[in-house]
């Protein structure tokens, strides 16, 4: 595998005195918020970080992500529990179906916090499924308060709930300003999906 160029300075490699994991919010209505992500899941592989990703509301539709992480190796494992996003894009799931999806991701959620294995957890669109009510807010606090104290957490989704933002870390809003979709350009493969 080829060598990445870097410049040629010294690299100092900085280590926390006290390792804490953080919870972090990516939230709002522009585009990104997923891909932000998933940046964070190659940074975290480049340290040697295992990382679990749980897609709340994605599933109907292909995902270069789906792909993408087997070549990031044994340290990433991705979970799409959901059928696409609840009441959009002509999705023909009902909302009892969608509900029971992302309680079956809230589950999924509770093992895989309980189960010590990951440095870094994403909880893909769980701000969007607690705003449509799939997963209630309690299920997503209490997942919050039970995760080891040097796991990172990171939630993604439009419209994430005060008290959530309140509990973060750090908490990071995605503003539209321009979007290809709204001139009439189709999702592009390896940048919408």
């Amino acid at each position: 595998m080829p060598d990445y160029k870097r410049p040629a300075v010294e690299i100092t490699k900085f280590e926390p005195e006290n390792r804490q994991g953080l919870l972090l919010v990516i939230t709002g209505n522009g585009k990104g918020k997923t891909t932000a992500a998933l940046g964070m899941t190659l940074r975290a592989v480049g340290h040697g970080l295992k990382v679990g990703i749980i897609q709340f509301m994605k599933g109907d539709m292909y995902a270069g992500e789906w792909d993408g992480v087997k070549h990031l190796g044994e340290n990433v494992e991705l979970f799409s529990t959901g059928r696409g996003f609840c009441g959009i894009l002509g999705n023909p799931y009902s909302r009892e179906e969608h509900r029971a999806d992302a309680q079956a991701a809230i589950r999924l959620a509770e093992d895989k916090i309980n189960s010590h294995s990951y440095d870094l957890l994403i909880l893909d669109e769980i701000n969007n499924a607690c705003h449509l009510k799939l997963v209630d807010l309690e299920q997503v606090k209490s997942l919050l308060v039970a995760r080891p104290e040097t796991m990172h957490l990171v939630l993604t989704g439009r419209d994430a709930h005060a008290d959530i933002v309140e509990m973060a870390d750090t908490v990071s809003e995605v503003t539209e300003i321009k979007h290809a979709y709204r001139n009439d350009i189709e999702p592009q493969p390896g940048i919408d999906y």
